[in-house]
């Protein structure tokens, strides 16, 4: 067993370095811990007091290190970066290549055979994947899972999702702002993510669909006991892993996305998984495209009626049937090859699920919408590409034309949004530039822009908007984002100007600038719109910008791509 194990070329041996190794560590550990027969186990926790949604990491933790070492590995807590997405700035968005990439080369240098994922806030379990990818070591997610709903004048309140329209209700005058900021306290109930079908949830789900988690876990209420049931339970697998040598690179596979996207489409899963799948698939070396997205899931139907695209909450999802129900009802449209990481296929799991209140989860003969995967867009606006969800959107603004009201930051925006003599009206299509990965920088969600106040007086409550950044999974409404090249690159985003006809076809698959080419070609961007991107000079944001990729391929740094492995080739004394 020793000359497999992976921390064996740490601890075996009887030179001064093994030495060092195996004296640093006999804080309590047996001498059996280095015997070269029981794997070690690292525990990468994202938990911290400024991501709320993970703080409750660490009971998870401890369930995680009671299943290890009952399987007989060495539980090992390795804290790694964390993001709060509700409070780092300027974007949680600039910082997931770090995190991956740090959590990528301390799983490299460390002694251990395997690693336990623990994530739960939007960006975590991307980066916790990516980084997971490119070392390639034995790894299993557990999400965090979603908060307990709270209410508010006696209704329920969707995480970000109320937060976007009572706001609006302010901003309208339909609700005061005391009762505003009374609803404050009862927003966030419990311990836990976001309990909308925002990004987190999203993320925890489809990592699931991959077949990183064990089946069955992904949406579990963080303040479940059967949280922590199964967290021990992959403990134990982590341990099993190691020994089958079950590696990212041995079962995710094409098939493995697919899977993923599919679900995506019927959970009216959040636009931002499409930038962390292109990029975990990047790390993996699978050719994944934004083509992929619309071809596998434009098609799918909706089947979970959760706020922003219906109007339940996570812990309904979970009483209705949970995850496995929604994928039995889509089961023809899964791969069935497509492996999970017990080594069983997906599409073995679902055979018991059942929907048990089909308000919440409907069934496949009656969807919510017949095909509401996310749209890719082209066009002369667009030719990299952009999003749309449809789930999220106005019907009667998904084929659209109205001229453009340009912005050219966020600060531009808020500044003007409101002023009683900006020239727009509920046919004008608002368009926000300098929010792209390197114009920002980090790419934020901002596309879901607020409407004009005096628009919002008059009972509007949705546009048509646009925007080279991304917006959050808990928002809604017709926002074509990800707008690819984004401005600060180049894009013909940076061309428009007040007053320019833009024609929206999403049927069509169509985003056009009813410009002449001629006149494009002369034009040049205004000096607002230059002197609205960031002009980082240091650390990570100037190696950042310097080399992130576009939303069509990921927004990861170029020189991540792909996987390293795990082999470390020099010792350290």
């Amino acid at each position: 067993m020793s000359s497999q194990l992976r921390s064996s070329e740490w601890y075996s041996g009887d030179d001064r370095n093994a030495y060092i190794h195996r004296a640093w560590m006999r804080r309590g550990l047996p001498d059996s811990a280095f015997a070269g027969a029981r794997p070690h186990i690292a525990i990468a926790n994202t938990a911290s007091d400024l991501t709320p949604c993970n703080a409750h990491l660490d009971e998870v933790a401890q369930s995680v290190k009671n299943g290890i070492y009952e399987a007989g590995g060495i539980p090992l807590n390795l804290p790694v970066v964390s993001l709060g997405e509700t409070q780092v700035r300027p974007t949680a968005m600039l910082w997931r290549n770090m995190a991956a990439m740090a959590t990528e080369e301390m799983l490299r240098a460390n002694p251990i055979d395997g690693v336990v994922l623990l994530g739960g806030c939007d960006k975590t379990i991307p980066a916790l994947l990516m980084a997971a990818a490119s070392v390639d070591l034995p790894a299993v997610v557990v999400p965090g899972g979603p908060m307990s709903t709270g209410t508010f004048r006696g209704e329920a309140l969707g995480c970000g999702t109320d937060v976007w329209r009572l706001s609006e209700e302010v901003r309208a005058e339909t609700l005061s702002e005391r009762d505003f900021l009374r609803s404050e306290s009862s927003m966030i109930r419990s311990r836990g993510h976001c309990n909308t079908m925002g990004t987190a949830s999203t993320m925890a789900l489809v990592a699931e669909a991959l077949g990183t988690v064990i089946p069955g876990l992904a949406g579990t209420p963080a303040v479940d006991s059967r949280l922590l049931e199964a967290s021990h339970e992959t403990g134990r697998l982590a341990v099993a892993l190691v020994e089958a040598d079950r590696r990212p690179s041995t079962f995710l596979t094409k098939a493995s996305f697919h899977n993923a996207i599919v679900a995506l489409a019927a959970i009216g899963g959040s636009t931002n998984a499409v930038v962390h799948l292109l990029a975990i698939a990047g790390r993996l070396g699978i050719d994944l495209t934004l083509d992929d997205f619309d071809r596998i899931g434009a098609n799918v139907p909706l089947l979970v009626n959760l706020q922003p695209a219906g109007r339940y909450l996570m812990d309904d999802l979970q009483r209705a049937g949970g995850f496995h129900a929604v994928l039995r009802e889509v089961r023809d449209l899964l791969d069935p090859d497509a492996l999970t990481i017990t080594g069983r296929p997906l599409v073995d799991y679902l055979d018991d699920a059942r929907i048990w209140d089909s308000d919440v989860i409907t069934p496949r003969e009656t969807p919510l919408l017949p095909a509401a995967g996310i749209s890719v867009l082209r066009g002369s606006l667009a030719p990299g590409g952009a999003l749309i969800k449809p789930a999220a959107a106005s019907p009667h603004l998904l084929k659209h034309r109205g001229q453009a009201v340009v912005f050219d930051s966020i600060e531009d925006f808020y500044a003007r949004i409101d002023d009683p003599e900006l020239d727009v009206d509920a046919d004008s299509v608002l368009v926000l530039r300098g929010c792209g990965p390197k114009g920002y920088p980090g790419m934020p969600e901002v596309a879901n822009m607020p409407l004009p106040k005096k628009l919002l007086e008059q009972g509007v409550r949705d546009m048509v908007r646009i925007c080279d950044g991304r917006m959050s999974g808990t928002a809604y409404g017709t926002v074509v984002l990800h707008v690819t090249p984004e401005a600060a690159a180049g894009g013909p985003l940076a061309l428009v100007q007040t007053g320019d006809w833009i024609s929206l076809d999403v049927r069509g698959r169509r985003l056009d600038l009813e410009v002449p080419a001629e006149e494009l070609a002369a034009r040049l961007p205004n000096q607002a719109t230059l002197d609205g991107f960031a002009k980082p000079r240091r650390g990570w944001e100037r190696l950042y910008v310097d080399h992130v990729m576009q939303a069509d391929t990921g927004v990861d740094l170029d020189f991540l791509v792909g996987s390293s492995g795990p082999k470390v080739s020099r010792e350290s004394h």
